[in-house]
């Protein structure tokens, strides 16, 4: 699959996710089961913690779309990023390099260790999986060598990346998204895929 059908792919994905979540504020606002199949987890927990206002839950379910958006944007960026980088040195040594900038490289290193350190199942084997979102971007600039032949621009590739930094934070961190925030969400999903168009 060549690349430009992988990002409309891609982009037909996190799309169908956003429809999904307006489907589901449909069926919240007019009281409807549009029977789709799926049982809201807020009603699936009730039982299991009932302390928790309903308030917080529905807030927590009209986000849900959102880390998804941002969770499966986010991984296809690391993907992205190991593949086009492993197709330019050998498969899987890219990291040792001297393809990432020495502090990034540290940084996740360190934070690779401190997991395993917690005795937890790892989320990887791979150091770029424990690079931040931010850093990802950095890695990007810093190889435009092998990436300026994806994108038209290291400024837009900065400016698409720090406006979804921007709102990766409050849905990473639990924090509701305004309802234009939502909207600026879908449109720097669609930004960083026309980037590489």
């Amino acid at each position: 699959m060549t690349s430009s059908a992988e990002d409309s792919l891609k982009l037909f994905a996190i799309t169908s996710q956003l429809i999904e979540h307006d489907l589901d504020q449909i069926e919240s606002e007019f009281c409807l089961d549009l029977q789709r199949g799926h049982r809201k987890t807020i009603e699936a927990d009730q039982d299991y913690y009932p302390q928790i206002e309903t308030a917080i839950r529905a807030e927590a379910s009209a986000m849900a779309p959102q880390y998804e958006v941002i969770y499966s944007l986010e991984s296809s960026m690391r993907r992205f990023v190991n593949d086009l980088l492993s197709e330019t040195t050998a498969p899987n040594s890219w990291w040792e390099s001297g393809r990432v900038p020495q502090q990034i490289k540290k940084d996740s290193e360190q934070r690779q260790q401190r997991e395993l350190d917690t005795g937890m199942t790892p989320r990887s084997t791979e150091p770029l999986y424990f690079t931040t979102f931010g850093e990802l971007g950095e890695i990007i600039k810093a190889n435009w060598d092998v990436f300026g032949s994806i994108f038209t621009s290291v400024k837009a590739v900065e400016n698409v990346m720090s406006r979804l930094n921007s709102l990766r934070g409050p849905i990473a961190h639990c924090s509701p998204l305004a309802e234009d925030e939502v909207v600026r969400l879908r449109l720097s999903v669609r930004d960083w895929f026309r980037l590489m168009q």
